[in-house]
């Protein structure tokens, strides 16, 4: 019997491939210290990306790469415990939404809405929930 988990992976079109391919890639840059350069020339050659937003998918790379030590600077007072020791696929998750809520017009809902899709069909078991909770907790504190 298919992994239901596993299934999920890549399906993905448009802004949803997008942001599918780009924890994936967002993985590996922190575990190899990849560039933007490489990490997108990496990409390009993989058969998902002809399905996915091209653009959004390198304006988001280039952004969270560029400024992801800003980005745990503004997570940090939403989590619990050192950002280093936050799981890889999850921290990845969260830098994603927090860059979509505070530098696109994506709406805060659908962002957190869509980490979370992410979180269910790529985190461990429970981490949708964390997630969740770091994002509402950001969200309350950037309200005007």
């Amino acid at each position: 019997m298919p992994n239901k988990k596993n299934e999920k992976r890549f399906e993905g079109k448009g802004r949803v491939g997008s942001r599918q391919l780009l924890l994936q890639v967002l993985y590996q840059h922190q575990k190899n210290d990849d560039d933007v350069a490489t990490l997108m020339k990496q990409s390009s050659h993989l058969k998902e990306y002809k399905r996915i937003d091209q653009d959004y998918f390198k304006l988001l790379l280039e952004g969270i790469v560029l400024s992801k030590d800003d980005l745990e600077k503004m997570i940090t007072p939403h989590i619990d415990r050192p950002i280093d020791q936050i799981d890889s696929i999850e921290r990845a998750i969260i830098w994603i939404s927090v860059y979509e809520i505070s530098n696109t017009d994506i709406p805060n809902s659908v962002a957190i809405n869509e980490a979370i899709e992410l979180a269910k069909s790529f985190g461990a078991e429970t981490s949708f929930q964390y997630i969740n909770a770091v994002l509402d907790s950001y969200c309350q504190s950037i309200k005007t």
